[in-house]
């Protein structure tokens, strides 16, 4: 991020509503819209990928079979798995039930009539990708100042001035490129999906900003479609500290999350691959973490061939003579 995304700050609170007509010619600018201030229990709860709750999808949601472009299958017989690997879930499960979880993503019943089907696809969408690299309080902010301003939908995005938008969704990460990334996919869902959103991975993943973690955690949420494992960072970390996961043909760490997600399906059966994400997400926030992991407070560091390498070393403490 350029030293000039941290200095652009909204001056000026005018509220304006936006129309059908485009902002350029009403004369809103990015200094006369609201920047509200977050209201957290009012926030209307859109999905995050760092916290995220899986939930069976609403009945409401049409559904749609998307079509696999991974050349990875889950075959059984392809790699063995982990011996221990369900008590290690189990064991994970049982620390996260004696934590305080976050709270439930609120399903599209919970909106009301404010938004029909395919805009909380597109919400969805946008939700997720404003949430890469961004804390959750922050990106709730963002999306509940989109929200105030009818800017959840492809047409008003897409009328909406870059500036206007770079105002409404700071401080999110990369919030600059973020609202170019907001501009272009809201041209590509009107022109190609009628404002409704893509229902393969193949078309996600062309999407500007939309990589593979984003494609299948959209594709599982909008459109009830589990085409393969969604992989952050904590889930990254973990499956290598655990030797789950290797590169293919050796028995190295894996370098990347893809990476990841490709080793994990190899051997995970496919009815795993959605609670996997939001249980390991929470484990590595609170005890697995990136920097001196609480091994001593684990559960299950008696099956973890990582167990207290990267934890914080004692203080020694040497006496004067």
């Amino acid at each position: 991020m350029t030293s000039s995304e941290h200095n652009v700050k909204p001056e000026t609170e005018v509220r304006v509503s936006v129309r059908r007509k485009r902002l350029r010619k009403s004369g809103v600018t990015a200094e006369n819209v609201k920047k509200l201030e977050p209201q957290y229990q009012k926030l209307v709860s859109l999905p995050d990928i760092e916290e995220l709750a899986y939930e069976k999808p609403s009945s409401t949601l049409p559904l749609r079979k998307s079509k696999a472009i991974s050349s990875v299958t889950n075959d059984k017989n392809q790699v063995k798995p982990p011996s221990n690997w369900l008590k290690v879930v189990e064991g994970i499960r049982e620390m996260r039930s004696l934590e305080d979880t976050p709270a439930p993503i609120l399903g599209p019943e919970k909106v009301g009539d404010s938004l029909s089907a395919k805009d909380w696809r597109f919400a969805i969408l946008i939700s997720t990708l404003l949430s890469s690299m961004t804390k959750q309080h922050v990106n709730h902010g963002a999306v509940q100042r989109l929200i105030d301003n009818n800017l959840l939908k492809a047409e008003t995005i897409e009328e909406t001035d870059e500036s206007t938008l770079k105002t409404l969704i700071y401080p999110v990460g990369f919030y600059t490129r973020k609202a170019t990334y907001m501009k272009k996919v809201a041209k590509i869902c009107l022109l190609k999906y009628n404002g409704d959103i893509p229902d393969t991975l193949e078309e996600l993943l062309s999407l500007p900003g939309v990589g593979p973690k984003m494609a299948h955690l959209v594709l599982h949420l909008a459109w009830n479609d589990v085409q393969g494992i969604c992989v952050d960072t904590h889930v990254h970390r973990i499956c290598n500290r655990l030797g789950w996961v290797s590169r293919h043909g050796t028995e190295l760490p894996t370098k990347t999350p893809e990476e990841t997600r490709e080793s994990l399906q190899l051997w995970l059966p496919k009815e795993e691959w959605v609670m996997i994400n939001p249980l390991l997400v929470g484990f590595g926030q609170t005890i697995c973490t990136p920097l001196r992991p609480s091994c001593s407070q684990c559960g299950i560091n008696e099956l973890c061939p990582s167990a207290f390498r990267e934890a914080a070393p004692k203080k020694i403490t040497s006496k004067k003579t």
